[in-house]
């Protein structure tokens, strides 16, 4: 091949990079301008209409408590101060004087009917309750019931109209990246509305129900018992507690998971009270060693470690069971089955598939009522009734 043949040749060569590199840029850039116009969509220009369509149904709550004067500590002086006479004469002649104290909420309004979702932390102990609707008015509010496991309560107010509610969502859709909008009375400074995304799902702060929602929408004092909405205007969750080291928001929220608040407001609406499913068992999470020791070929399920008299132990289980599935439903760890149980009806005959010995039995157990088995157990004794790891902290 003569020299002029193979400079040809590469120039060709050459020129069919050229034009695979800039087809390639040219996809590229596509590609970039594709995904600008998915992220363009996925954000909203604004939350107005959303807080448009919502915010009537969003109340303020302010209680009233009254205490006993002599409640208050007398202040710290030193012992033989001359002032040492002086505070005792004061707080002996005002120590039976009662005083009214008030706390800030929110809260928001389920049916036209009017009732009405907050923490019970908002209105524990009060006296008197007071639900402010975002056009000013104000109504009495009469508790229904409360539920301190999940720090839900519900209120009732009498209205002449029909009043402008807002429906639960599944808080189970809810994915970490989701937009989601929180509002409610922060700080005292009225209806607010704040934006952000869900951070994460499924976090367990104290309690043996806990599933939050964590967002990094501002949420202060005065937020607790406001909603979570998601972009469609449904509730997701129920602002509860925030993680800060002075008070303030540092975008670490946390909202109780809509379906949890929606099973507790159905029994709380309809019985006043929490009817929580109860098998009667101490368990513990399956380890590695365990699981390895019993013959068992994956980390799952509850290890029981004892069985006390009750529906368990009328059932058949015996200490060093594994329960494997409950309803149906596989049991990962002891947190899933105790939200299992205590979701299920009181009464209801279900099955369960443990792990004995070496190989699988199904047992049939008929449910007792966890509030009962508590009136006669404490609920804080170690290992009582499937507690998990919060719970033990607590």
């Amino acid at each position: 091949m003569s020299s002029r043949s193979i400079a040809l040749h590469a120039d060709r060569h050459e020129g069919h990079r050229h034009v695979l590199r800039a087809l390639w840029l040219t996809a590229l850039a596509m590609a970039l301008i594709v995904a600008q116009a998915i992220v363009a969509q996925a954000r909203p220009d604004s939350f107005a209409e959303l807080a448009e369509k919502v915010s009537p149904a969003v109340v303020n709550i302010t209680t009233t408590t009254v205490v006993a004067q002599g409640t208050m500590p007398m202040p710290m002086v030193p012992e033989g101060s001359p002032f040492e006479d002086f505070f005792r004469e004061f707080q002996d002649r005002n120590g039976d004087q009662p005083r009214r104290t008030t706390a800030l909420g929110s809260g928001f309004v389920i049916s036209e009917d009017g009732y009405v979702v907050t923490n019970n932390h908002v209105i524990e102990r009060a006296d008197e309750i007071i639900v402010e609707f975002f056009s000013g008015k104000t109504l009495k509010a009469e508790l229904v019931g409360t539920d301190p496991k999940t720090d839900i309560a519900l209120l009732k107010v009498e209205a002449e109209e029909p009043l402008p509610h807002v429906s639960f969502g599944d808080s189970d859709t809810a994915r970490v990246g989701d937009w989601v909008v929180a509002m409610g009375n922060p700080l005292g400074q009225g209806f607010s509305l704040s934006a952000g995304i869900v951070s994460a799902r499924n976090r367990a702060l104290s309690g043996t129900y806990d599933d939050y929602i964590q967002t990094d929408a501002a949420i202060n004092r005065g937020n607790s018992g406001g909603p979570l909405f998601d972009m469609a205007g449904n509730v997701i969750g129920v602002n509860t507690a925030i993680l800060s080291p002075d008070g303030g928001s540092i975008g670490i929220g946390f909202s109780m998971a809509s379906n949890v608040v929606s099973r507790v407001v159905d029994q709380l609406r309809q019985y006043g009270e929490t009817r929580r499913g109860w098998l009667g068992v101490r368990i513990q999470d399956v380890t590695a060693d365990v699981a390895e020791a019993i013959g068992l070929d994956k980390v799952a399920g509850a290890l029981v470690t004892d069985v006390p008299e009750g529906p368990a132990a009328e059932a058949g289980i015996a200490a060093g069971d594994v329960i494997l599935s409950f309803d149906g439903r596989e049991v990962s760890d002891t947190r899933q089955l105790v939200r299992i149980v205590g979701n299920s009806e009181v009464g209801k005959t279900v099955r369960l598939v443990v792990f004995r010995d070496g190989k699988t039995k199904t047992l049939k157990v008929t449910l007792g009522r966890r509030e009962v088995a508590e009136g006669a157990i404490p609920v804080a004794q170690p290992g009582n009734d499937m507690p998990d790891q919060a719970e033990k902290r607590r």
